[in-house]
């Protein structure tokens, strides 16, 4: 990790929220490959918490142990209550797991595939009825539930996916790149979708490559890399992580941009644009701050440009890559 980026302190601001997923030193090998090396979660109930991380860094790894897919090697965890080595069965029972493939079985209809879920779940014939149409109707899903699932889209497909976990009314859903080959239309109803869950007391683990999902999502963002949390906080909190932030301003006239010049402090000059450029975390005081030195001294600016870092450049900050272009907000 670039010495420039420290990790946040996490669970400061959650600690009276009952966790719903908590792990402590979590490790997993794979002969002399380490995959998870003593990872920290906390996830408050009833939030949406994001792991990101590039390829390979062990997000799916995460995902199937906290699941009971595979077992961890060392660390403790508790998924709702429940303790993940000592009470696998009731860590199933309540939760609900969407992989990176689908678990839609296209040989036979929508209302099937729900109506098979509500069989593993012992569900009685007139209440896995129930519960199939009423989340058949809930994800859109009721005129097209005769029809078989091959033929959805891969919109619908995913939908149905995500209603087949419902059907143990889980409080804890593992969704492990569930937006992956959607396309944006598909991917904004996927997270209209999150949004109803979290709103009906659901905790919502997802794991995603795109960044921009984990922004409009999350409630809380870790990243892992090589098997460790690099850092975890929110959005902003993670952005503010990354240095380069910045106000532009740009003046009509020579005067004015002198003027500027002459009352701010810290300022990088181009005499040639006539704009002046002043660090700043983008936060609603540093702006303002800016402004009202500006308003003391009579002067106006043209142009006022906000940059601050995006998640994009957290990531690669974090993960050892080049950061990208960073963000603009401009204001005329």
């Amino acid at each position: 990790m670039p010495s420039s980026v420290m990790p946040t302190s996490r669970h400061s601001d959650v600690p009276h929220v009952p966790a719903a997923v908590s792990a402590t030193g979590l490790r997993k090998s794979y002969g002399d490959r380490t995959v998870l090396d003593g990872i920290d979660l906390h996830i408050p109930a009833g939030s949406v918490f994001a792991l990101l991380g590039p390829n390979g860094a062990g997000k799916t790894t995460t995902v199937r142990i906290l699941s009971t897919l595979i077992a961890a090697d060392g660390g403790q965890a508790t998924v709702a209550g429940h303790d993940l080595a000592t009470d696998p069965q009731a860590v199933r029972a309540a939760i609900g797991v969407t992989g990176q493939f689908s678990a839609v079985d296209g040989l036979i209809t929508g209302e099937e595939n729900m109506l098979l879920m509500a069989d593993l779940h012992h569900l009685s014939r007139r209440e896995g009825r129930r519960v199939a149409a009423g989340l058949l109707e809930r994800f859109d899903l009721t005129e097209a539930a005769k029809k078989p699932a091959s033929t959805y889209s891969g919109g619908m497909k995913r939908r149905l996916d995500i209603a087949m976990t419902l059907v143990g009314d889980p409080r804890v859903i593992f969704l492990d790149e569930p937006t992956t080959g959607l396309d944006p239309r598909s991917r904004h109803n996927m997270w209209q979708i999150i949004r109803e869950l979290v709103t009906g007391g659901v905790t919502v683990f997802l794991t995603t490559q795109y960044l921009e999902e984990a922004d409009e999502l999350a409630d809380r963002i870790a990243v892992l890399n090589d098997g460790r949390i690099a850092a975890e906080g929110t959005a902003e909190e993670l952005k503010r992580l990354v240095p380069g932030g910045h106000v532009r301003l740009r003046f009509a006239g020579p005067a004015a941009y002198r003027s500027a010049a002459g009352a701010l402090r810290g300022v990088v000059r181009d005499d040639e644009s006539l704009t002046l450029q002043i660090p700043s975390d983008g936060s609603q005081r540093a702006l303002r701050s800016v402004l009202d030195r500006l308003d003391s001294a009579g002067i106006e600016a043209d142009e006022l440009t906000v940059h601050t870092p995006d998640l994009d450049d957290v990531f690669f900050a974090l993960t050892g890559g080049v950061v990208p272009t960073q963000s603009e907000e401009t204001v005329r």
